[in-house]
């Protein structure tokens, strides 16, 4: 039973061998000039000017939960279009329900302004 793991290891140690060799090659070969300016924290083109620790405004917070959920509707959408021909008209219907909710929920979270940004 274990012989039926063997390409899997395989397949695992050749990829971990390859990141050790490629990081390998890059520390060995690469250039290493540490400046003042490149040893500095780097925040979006411009110096760092709080501390890191202030707190965000839980709307940020939202937005992203509320983007990630969106993207995962695409995540299972395309999946289902491309083998739309073979699962028939109740998938579909499952598909309408499911894209339903999504917009409902989306028309809740629009009405409550949790879109809207200040």
């Amino acid at each position: 039973m274990l012989a039926q793991y063997w390409p899997i290891l395989l397949f695992i140690g050749v990829a971990a061998g390859l990141g050790v060799v490629l990081l390998a090659i890059g520390m060995l070969a690469g250039p290493r000039r540490p400046e003042a300016v490149k040893l500095s924290p780097y925040e979006c083109g411009f110096e760092a000017f709080e501390d890191a620790r202030m707190r965000f405004d839980v709307r940020y917070y939202l937005l992203a939960i509320l983007f990630i959920i969106f993207d995962l509707e695409i995540a299972f959408l395309f999946p289902w279009a491309v083998v739309f021909q073979h699962i028939g008209i109740v998938a579909l219907v499952e598909m309408a329900l499911f894209l339903l909710l999504l917009v409902i929920g989306f028309a809740y979270v629009w009405k409550k302004g949790a879109l809207e940004w200040e």
